[in-house]
């Protein structure tokens, strides 16, 4: 092992990005390591608990579309970006960079690959997201969270599964209890700005068509963007139905614990979470996804049996109400969907992922692992 046991994370400033950073994060802290964050200036919100030495905050942008102008804009900011990251990268002198993800990951990586550190990626979906493969080639070993590993790259590819918070690991100690006759049924209903928006407008129609006797059965936690918040609030109050609205939650995974029911979107941490936890889902992926990469996350959950995935166009609020009803009618079918779901997790991926970059970093081939 080097000397300097610095490593260099790397993740764009997301949950889907940082929670699993965070996650290895704190596994390769465990083992000695120290760590350095290099990140954008959106991490404030989830960085606070990070386990980093330092954060540091790069400039970046995303390049996509076809205006010249903010292609150019977007090229300068990434120089910039390339620039602070060079002076990070020469004064830190990391073994290793592992990028999570995300534009903000390509100034500090390429900057890390010609300062001479190793490099690690992780992809937390089953198909590669834009950044990670353009920095693919310059990767040692790639780490991902689901899928096949097939590709040009594929010699390179471990599937590991993604890490997960400690939290996370805390509330899958809690099994699946199936609600009993007197209790409320729980429902637990979020998925990032645009999966907030439009399960804001469906929830309270299909609750509307429901029999006021299952309505009454129901206490739902659902998440909200904060332009919709008061509005849906007034919703459920006006159907009367038990609920909590809010824009964030915290602790997330005693809230999944807590469910009988999840539903969501197709993106990997929710996926990844009600897996280790082994909680039934419905998940609704987001149509307009880069590359559908929430569909095919989806797909390998529902393929195993741990959950039930319904295309946005097809989930109206009829067909929603039917799936509460059916829910909360057959207990024994969400038990089975909690048990499958529990099969599929990989609560070990941060210690798997931690000995692979200490595998990699010891010299020793990807192949070997």
């Amino acid at each position: 092992m080097p000397d300097n046991k610095v490593i260099l994370i790397c993740a764009g400033g997301t949950g889907g990005h940082l929670f699993p950073a965070q996650a290895l994060s704190r596994e390769l802290g465990a083992r000695g390591w120290t760590i350095h964050l290099a990140t954008d200036d959106r991490a404030s919100r989830y960085s606070s608990d990070f386990p980093a030495v330092e954060t540091h905050i790069v400039k970046s942008a995303t390049i996509g579309g076809r205006n010249p102008f903010k292609m150019i804009k977007a090229a300068f900011t990434l120089g910039a970006g390339y620039r602070q990251s060079r002076a990070l990268v020469e004064k830190l002198k990391p073994a290793a960079a592992i990028g999570f993800g995300g534009y903000p990951t390509v100034p500090p990586i390429i900057a890390a690959s010609a300062g001479g550190a190793l490099i690690l990626l992780h992809e937390q979906n089953a198909v590669m997201g834009r950044a990670n493969r353009l920095l693919a080639k310059k990767a040692r070993a790639i780490a991902m969270g689901f899928g096949t590993g097939k590709g040009e790259q594929d010699s390179k590819v471990v599937i590991l599964g993604n890490p997960v918070r400690e939290e996370v690991l805390e509330a899958a100690k809690s099994a699946y209890k199936i609600r009993k006759p007197k209790d409320q049924f729980n429902v637990l209903i979020f998925g990032g700005s645009q999966g907030a928006r439009y399960f804001s407008e469906v929830m309270p129609e299909a609750l509307k068509l429901l029999d006021n006797t299952l309505v009454k059965q129901l206490n739902i936690v659902q998440q909200a963007r904060e332009e919709d918040e008061q509005a849906l609030k007034a919703a459920f109050n006006s159907i009367g139905v038990k609920s909590e609205v809010s824009q964030f939650f915290s602790p997330m995974a005693q809230r999944i614990a807590n469910a009988h029911l999840v539903i969501g979107r197709g993106g990997a941490s929710t996926i990844s979470e009600c897996a280790v936890i082994g909680r039934p889902s419905i998940l609704v992926p987001y149509p307009l996804a880069l590359d559908h990469d929430q569909a095919m996350n989806a797909a390998e959950l529902e393929k195993a049996g741990g959950c039930k995935v319904i295309k946005q166009i097809e989930l109206t609020p009829q067909r929603l109400a039917d799936e509460l009803k059916s829910a909360i009618e057959k207990p024994q079918e969400l038990l089975q969907m909690a048990t499958n779901a529990k099969k599929t997790g990989k609560p070990d991926a941060s210690k798997d992922f931690a000995r692979l970059v200490e595998h990699v970093i010891a010299g020793n081939a990807v192949e070997e692992f």
